[in-house]
């Protein structure tokens, strides 16, 4: 008789703390903020290379022997600085020869005019004394622009390449004696899905970064947009120009460039507070009686830890921003210190 007895015993002691404890069993606890307004814009990135703002090859004009070099590899040279002189003995001679006689043709041009003038010369004589002075006059010219010819400037101030030729080499004509560029500026040139142009316009702010220097941001305009369409990849070529500051970006680098556009403002919400299932997303929000309502939103772009609500959700209404797991819809919750929610200084 007595193991019965202390059996209902036992099961009405477990009975009752059963009860007890689910009585006594608290709320969830969980962080309740409210949805902020937040700065949002469609981010695109690509990647692009960099070319000199202007960029040349200097070639020799001319076969023949270089006698001089004006660089060293790496130079920054001025704009109508000498680069190379090449061989020019015969064409100095060739001057010479016709400056002599274009100042002997001047001489018998003076004299047939002074006879002219006093009635002893023709018309005729004076109009082939004239035309024989211009052709002197012109193969002095033309023995000059020789000799420019094997003297090599520079078209505009930029750093030279590296130096491939000596002096005492021959060169033919066509040969490059040294790549000049321009690096004040870069263009910047890479390339966008045709769906991207509705988003970005000639004058629009880019910024880009390369993998050389992590931490230095250079930030440029959109100046052209090809108007053509790559047929094969349905891309576009967009031309931005980057200020080149110590001419820290070189020519050939592959900078990653980043694209904003559609700037705008819409309530925000931090990542965690977010609830899916499939493609449907939710959010807890809080009521004045502390019951929580599953909410669902349609969700935009992020920025850091925040997510742009484009529709379900109004700035101001309270939310649960951390516990969500915790919860089912119409549960009364308690409410714990609310921690900072990452929100960049731009949230207004």
């Amino acid at each position: 008789m007595r193991k019965p007895i202390i059996l209902s015993l036992m099961f009405c002691v477990a009975a009752c703390g059963g009860s007890e404890e689910k009585r006594e069993r608290p709320s969830p606890l969980v962080t309740i903020d409210a949805a902020s307004v937040h700065e949002f814009s469609d981010v695109y990135v690509a990647v692009g290379t960099a070319n000199a703002n202007e960029q040349v090859s200097v070639r020799a004009p001319v076969t023949e022997r270089i006698m001089r070099l004006g660089f060293s590899d790496g130079d920054y040279v001025q704009k109508g600085q000498m680069l190379a002189v090449l061989a020019q003995g015969q064409e100095t001679a060739s001057l010479a020869s016709a400056q002599a006689r274009a100042r002997e043709a001047e001489q018998q041009l003076s004299r047939i005019s002074e006879l002219h003038r006093r009635g002893f010369a023709t018309n005729a004589s004076l109009d082939a004394q004239t035309a024989s002075a211009s052709a002197a006059k012109a193969q002095a010219n033309e023995a000059r622009a020789s000799i420019g010819d094997r003297v090599v400037r520079a078209p505009f101030s930029g750093y030279v390449s590296l130096r491939r030729i000596s002096v005492g080499a021959v060169v033919s004509a066509g040969d490059e004696i040294a790549a000049v560029n321009d690096l004040s500026s870069i263009k910047l040139d890479f390339n966008v899905p045709e769906t991207m142009l509705a988003n970005v316009r000639v004058g629009q702010v880019i910024t880009a970064k390369a993998a050389a220097f992590p931490d230095y941001v250079a930030s440029g305009k959109i100046t052209a947009i090809d108007p053509v369409i790559n047929p094969q990849t349905r891309t576009a070529t967009l031309r931005a120009v980057l200020p080149n500051r110590n001419a820290m970006l070189k020519p050939g680098m592959l900078l990653s460039v980043t694209i904003t556009s559609k700037n705008r403002t819409a309530p925000a919400v931090p990542e965690l507070s977010l609830v899916r299932e499939g493609d449907t997303s939710f959010v807890y929000t809080v009521g004045s009686d502390l019951k929580v309502k599953r909410t669902p939103v349609k969700t935009g772009t992020r920025d850091g830890n925040l997510v742009e609500v484009v529709e379900g959700l109004k700035v101001g209404e309270k939310i649960v921003t951390e516990g969500v797991v915790k919860l089912s819809d119409g549960t009364t919750v308690r409410t714990g210190p609310a921690k900072s929610s990452g929100v960049p200084a731009k949230t207004r």
